[in-house]
């Protein structure tokens, strides 16, 4: 269910824990000319996914047009003058082709930006800037600052740039956009490494912390003063897409729970993981999802008895962090409950997939294994 843009989006609340901004799409993937795919996309659709699961409260304010086709938990902003942002992803090789699969990414239509006016008027303590296409202006990331405590910002919301004839996913350096300023004001900057080429992140960390994430070699987080690799947890990957967003989320997720930042990301490592073990958005098993709640807020209890400030992100291991990794860990391995059904892949016969209950936010799933948001896309040089 959506609403209009005149349905008076912003209800009166008390201060949120998490805001999310980004719109969700709609993604096609494309191989030989074909049609492989359609599902919902968007970094919001992950994220929230993540902070659903870790039942914490946030607000996520995204913007379609009346063509957009997924139920959603958040209520988007339906612009009856605009369709809902698309994007073509393109791909050269089979599945399971051998070599480099190159993908060219196509923003073929694009919904109304995210304005300053569109975010509710209440306070949040983690803001979340997470657009794919543009969406998110100078000046609404301006007014996410002012009423958030801390602003976390996906490094795609600020250097992505779109071919004028085709619409061609090109990527620009950091220093060249209007937001470069904005950094001191910042709490975190999250990249891919790919994404990170456009930034020089040893001067980005003397203005805010900066999270690199390295795919199955887990993240590695920077800071003025120092530097952390975290550790990953191992996966069987069916489909990357979207597990730098759910990285994120997990990451968020720690830290409103009162996680040192190591630890934080740690929680990110882990739901990156799980998202790239199913294809398309993740169904998270809710014994899986209890066990983890369970060892944060263990970890949590035991983290507020370290010295710490309540104003700033703590960023050295404290001790225990190892424990709390091999915890999660173990969580990971939690059987499924057989009451959930097991992920869809394209093994299963159509009898089977009937049965099978599919991820809230998804009408078809993903049949490709390549990442619409993790992969390297074409630069403004044309260079990988």
């Amino acid at each position: 269910m959506v609403t209009t843009a005149a349905a008076a989006h912003k209800p009166q609340q008390q201060q949120t824990r998490v805001l999310i901004v980004g719109n969700y799409c709609h993604d096609v993937l494309i191989q030989d000319d074909t049609v492989k795919a359609e599902s919902l996309g968007g970094a919001a659709s992950f994220i929230s996914n993540v902070v659903n699961g870790m039942s914490i409260p946030c607000n996520l304010v995204s913007k379609v047009g009346e063509d957009f086709k997924y139920p959603v938990d958040y209520t988007p902003i339906v612009i009856p003058t605009s369709k809902t942002t698309v994007f073509h992803a393109y791909f050269d090789l089979g599945i399971h082709g051998n070599g480099h699969q190159d993908r060219v990414l196509k923003r073929v239509c694009a919904c109304d930006p995210i304005r300053p006016s569109d975010l509710p008027d209440v306070r949040s303590n983690f803001g979340m800037a997470v657009g794919v296409g543009g969406e998110i202006l100078p000046e609404t990331l301006e007014r996410m600052i002012d009423i958030c405590d801390s602003v976390f910002v996906d490094i795609q919301a600020l250097i992505r740039v779109f071919d004028s004839v085709d619409g061609t996913v090109k990527l620009v350096k950091l220093e060249e956009t209007g937001f470069y300023s904005m950094l001191p004001r910042i709490g975190v900057l999250k990249a891919s490494s790919e994404e990170a080429v456009f930034m020089d992140v040893e001067e980005v960390r003397k203005w805010c912390c900066v999270v690199v994430t390295t795919g199955k070699d887990g993240c590695k987080v920077y800071w003025k003063d120092g530097e952390l690799r975290i550790s990953p947890f191992s996966a069987n990957q069916e489909d990357p897409t979207g597990a730098g967003d759910s990285f994120l989320g997990g990451f968020v997720a720690g830290l409103v729970q009162g996680l040192a930042v190591p630890d934080a990301a740690l929680l990110g490592n882990l739901f990156g993981s799980l998202t790239v073990e199913q294809i398309g958005l993740p169904k998270f098993d809710s014994r899986l999802l209890q066990r983890v709640k369970d060892e944060v807020q263990t970890r949590k209890m035991q983290y507020l008895h370290c010295e710490r400030s309540d104003n700033e992100l703590e960023f050295l291991k404290p001790a225990g962090h190892e424990q709390f990794q091999a915890s999660l860990g173990s969580a990971k391995l939690i059987p499924p409950c057989s009451s959930q059904a097991r992920p869809w892949t394209p093994s299963n016969s159509p009898k089977e997939t009937e049965k099978t209950p599919i991820p809230h936010y998804t009408v078809q799933a993903k049949l490709l294994v390549n990442s619409v948001y993790e992969e390297p896309i074409q630069t403004v040089e044309g260079k990988p």
